[in-house]
């Protein structure tokens, strides 16, 4: 069944550098085709994206190919392995190489990992090219995508080199949806989570009620809960564009989250899987700053109707050391986000050490074990 123009979600992200208008819904790629036909018309496309993603996806962008002047492919890995600093400047040498201008375009056409490259990429090469994020994941569709956060890992740190660089459209397709394993649909419905626990009440509640459907990849389903989610981030990143006060809000579950990545080396729990048991420890912090405890009951059942995997054994010192070198950290600590109420979040920035360190060991002990 064809989608009509009335079931697509048209968000628009205003920031210091424009406006990005966010396009949601099953069908949003035709949707956008007469916009992005234009922007690419007698340029030259470069389309960073993964053997996996072209495949399964590949012929919808068609019709855009046979818009540009030229339409270069340029793979490259699967998942955090792609986000690293060869990988950039692999890029660029592949775009210099085949002839890429300041007028170049750059596609992002692929999950959090791609975007995150691609961003990258088009932001540093010749001092900044324009790029568009066509997201296939769910977790890139309600958040990786929008925003104009990009970046590469170092060893020590995730997202570690980046800079703000918005693209000129988002456009998330929930008819890809349908195609993912439900390991990533699962990875993708924590940053859900995460959002609607902090920024939008009514949303949680849908989760509440649809979690399995959702969980299935119904892309239709999905659409009215991506493009929730994408409003709620919209609304943060327009007050705080840079991220020096409420946007810092999205981070939560991820201090922690980020530090168990690093620990495992990015392997064995995909971002999502990470944030939720990130979100699992926050609750805990909470809770001993007055968080209710049906709230924080709430959010913990949520979290576990995603059916994580199990946590990997961690040493607590490992992960402490992890999140002090977390691009979040400041020079007098780390800011912990927490919830006060379902639908509000609040910053946390004098948790003294030692009773992170006792927590931890304890949460790591029993991660879904909520203190009385």
């Amino acid at each position: 069944m064809s989608s009509s123009p009335s079931d697509i979600g048209r968000l628009t992200l205003s920031h210091p550098d424009g406006v990005t208008p966010v396009l949601v819904g099953k069908g949003a790629l035709a949707a956008a085709q007469p916009e992005l036909a234009a922007w690419l018309a007698g340029r030259t496309a470069f389309v960073v994206t993964t053997a996996r993603v072209w495949a399964l996806h590949g012929d919808r962008l068609g019709p855009l190919s046979r818009c540009a002047a030229r339409w270069v492919i340029l793979e490259v890995e699967d998942g955090e392995e792609a986000k690293s600093v060869s990988s950039a400047e692999r890029l660029w040498n592949q775009m210099l190489a085949a002839g890429g201008k300041r007028d170049s375009r750059l596609l992002a056409f692929g999950g959090g990992c791609a975007g995150d490259l691609g961003g990258f990429a088009a932001g540093c090469f010749l001092r900044g090219i324009e790029f568009v994020q066509l997201p296939t994941t769910l977790l890139a569709q309600v958040d990786a995508s929008i925003g104009g956060k990009t970046g590469v890992d170092l060893p020590g740190g995730k997202n570690t080199v980046g800079l703000f660089h918005h693209p000129r459209w988002v456009v998330a397709d929930t008819a890809v949806l349908p195609t993912l394993p439900r390991e990533e649909l699962r990875s993708g419905m924590v940053e859900v989570v995460k959002m609607a626990a902090l920024l939008d009440p009514d949303l949680f509640v849908l989760l509440e009620e649809r979690m399995e459907t959702l969980l299935e990849g119904d892309s239709e389903a999905l659409g009215p809960v991506v493009a929730a989610a994408a409003a709620a981030k919209i609304a943060v990143v327009e007050r705080d564009p840079t991220e020096k006060g409420n946007r810092r809000l999205l981070n939560f579950g991820h201090t922690l989250g980020h530090a168990i990545e690093s620990a495992c080396e990015y392997a064995g729990l995909r971002h999502g899987e990470a944030v939720g048991y990130g979100i699992l420890f926050a609750l805990r912090l909470a809770l001993a700053r007055g968080l209710d405890r049906r709230t924080a009951e709430r959010i913990q059942a949520l979290i576990v109707r995603l059916d994580l995997p199990p946590l990997p054994r961690l040493e607590p010192e490992i992960l402490l050391a992890a999140m002090a070198r977390d691009k979040k950290a400041l020079e007098s600590g780390l800011v912990w986000v927490l919830p006060r109420i379902l639908g509000q979040g609040w910053m946390a920035g004098d948790i003294p050490a030692d009773e992170i360190r006792t927590r931890l060991r304890a949460f790591l002990s029993d991660p879904f074990g909520l203190p009385l």
